[in-house]
């Protein structure tokens, strides 16, 4: 263990480095300029601003900007949903309107256009499918986005002058658009060229519905009925990937783990068939929006230089929590759904053992009923060690990552993860599973190198979670000078989406 002067003159020195660390990170994260100079339209069924109720919303916001300010044509279309605010309504121009058949049906679409931070995006009007609260959950839903999948390639001719070279889709939403160009508009000569790109972002999530709708809401012709046939069901998400030219997921990792059986929840064998076409790119992460020295939640703002202002954001969340007020606890944070999906499994095997650990767990988020009440009763008999927080927002969000020393994240699985890029940013160290893009972007720590960004395991064993919390929590009490190297190696860890765009680019220069 070090010596008291020693961990001081450490600390010294870490300030040192720092200052030049921190110098060369803003140097690396100059906009790079390309001169890749085709047209993409990025198809989505939300994007922030405008509409979210996931991490789709977010890559749709980020990336198409990110593409544009390395000098790419970028453009974004998602439905004109009912929920989408005034404000963001009041800035939009009619562009004009056609109609859509789905089969026996022939539908009305109106486009209209605004332009956000510098990207140009296009929202599909039909008051019968997106006037209704909320984006999903409807009986209808397979007839809902079957039409916006094809009201994408419908609208390029009221675009006024663009149509992509590149059209990339998302999900099982717009995983449809591949398959109508193939079947309905190769014989346009605007669209006959047209490349597309698939992305997977959560293969659970797959748009299956009865077969009947092949012909009476696609209205498919025979011959092209097997690109969405799934064991006598309509498998959008099927339909995609047979027929992109490229396939994506959020993570190398989970590229590979969606093809076996116990990651591809039945798309295994289609994308083993199809693997020459796949690839992993990692998600970035908002580095503006998510910044300890600017974000409006902290208690006090921080940054690597200043990481010693950190525990001031614990203690006051310690005060405000109602817990015992001491900086030298190790405070673990948590956000996110509590789903088996999430790991919770593992959490309430071990919960009480972590606790009489002598650590402050804090815990933000909603899900399951059975997980919120194991959160609610352990709390009871641990009032000093826990805090279950069974809603969201961001401003409790940003509150854990600030005031945390570590964070949970022990997932089943994870496609990317945005949470453990997100603590990395504000210096709590994640705690992870070996899975998809939590694997990816989370370097277990090595004494001997002094590399690594936080802890690791990798079997979905209770025990092994154990083990890792064991380890961070040591580190933390008893090798200062090595958590003040593993803190810096993750706060200057490069998640830009800027840097990340570079790897589309990449892949939309292969087509």
């Amino acid at each position: 263990m070090p010596t008291e002067s020693k961990t001081k003159k450490a600390t010294t020195a870490k300030k040192t480095a720092t200052a030049k660390t921190v110098k060369q990170e803003s140097a690396k994260k100059e906009v790079v300029k390309t001169d890749f100079d085709k047209k993409i339209l990025f198809a989505t069924s939300e994007a922030v601003p405008f509409i979210k109720t996931g991490g789709l919303a977010d890559v749709a916001g980020a990336l198409p900007k990110a593409l544009v300010d390395s000098g790419v044509d970028c453009r974004v279309i998602l439905p004109l949903y009912m929920d989408i605010k005034q404000e963001y309504r009041d800035k939009m121009e009619f562009l004009g309107n056609t109609y859509i058949n789905l089969s026996w049906r022939n539908q009305y679409c109106g486009l209209f256009k605004a332009v956000h931070e510098g990207v140009t995006y296009y929202f599909v009007d039909n008051e019968y499918y997106f006037k209704r609260s909320g984006l999903y959950g409807y009986y209808d839903d397979g007839e809902r986005f079957a039409f916006f999948s094809k009201a994408v390639l419908e609208s390029i001719s009221l675009m006024e002058g663009f149509c992509p070279d590149i059209i990339h889709s998302n999900d099982w939403q717009t995983a449809l658009t591949p398959v109508f160009l193939d079947v309905f508009f190769r014989g346009d000569e605007r669209l006959k060229n047209i490349k597309t790109v698939y992305t997977i972002h959560n293969i659970e999530f797959q748009g299956r519905y009865s077969g009947y709708i092949a012909g009476d809401v696609l209205g498919l012709p025979d011959w092209a009925r097997e690109f969405v046939d799934y064991s006598g069901d309509v498998n959008y998400m099927k339909g995609g990937i047979e027929r992109a030219n490229k396939v994506t997921t959020v993570s190398q990792t989970y590229a590979q783990e969606i093809l076996n059986s116990y990651y591809g929840y039945g798309m295994n064998n289609i994308l083993v068939n199809r693997q020459y076409k796949l690839s992993g790119i990692i998600n970035g992460i908002d580095e503006k929006a998510y910044d300890p020295k600017t974000d409006k939640h902290a208690y006090v703002n921080y940054d690597l230089s200043t990481f010693g202002d950190k525990v001031k954001n614990k203690l006051k969340f310690q005060e405000d929590l109602g817990l015992p007020i001491d900086e030298n606890i190790p405070m673990i944070g948590m956000v996110g759904r509590l789903t088996h999906q999430k790991g919770l499994d593992l959490i309430e095997h071990i919960i009480t053992r972590v606790l009489d650990m002598g650590v402050q767990l804090v815990v933000l988020g909603t899900g399951d009923y059975k997980y919120e009440e194991m959160l609610r009763s352990v709390q009871i008999r641990y009032p000093n060690n826990l805090r279950s927080l069974i809603t969201f927002s961001s401003d409790l969000a940003s509150k854990v990552y600030c005031s945390s020393d570590m964070f949970l994240m022990p997932s089943k699985f994870e496609p990317c993860g945005l949470s453990q890029m997100i603590a990395m940013r504000y210096g709590a160290l994640p705690i992870v599973r070996e899975t998809g893009g939590l694997k990816d972007t989370v370097l277990p720590y090595d004494y001997t190198t002094g590399r690594g960004t936080g802890f690791t395991f990798y079997s979905y064993n209770a025990y092994d979670l154990l083990y890792a919390v064991e380890r961070a929590v040591g580190m933390y009490r008893d090798y200062k000078e090595d958590w003040a190297k593993i803190v810096n190696n993750a706060m200057t860890k490069d998640f830009s989406w800027q840097n990340i765009s570079l790897r589309y680019i990449d892949l939309y220069k292969q087509l």
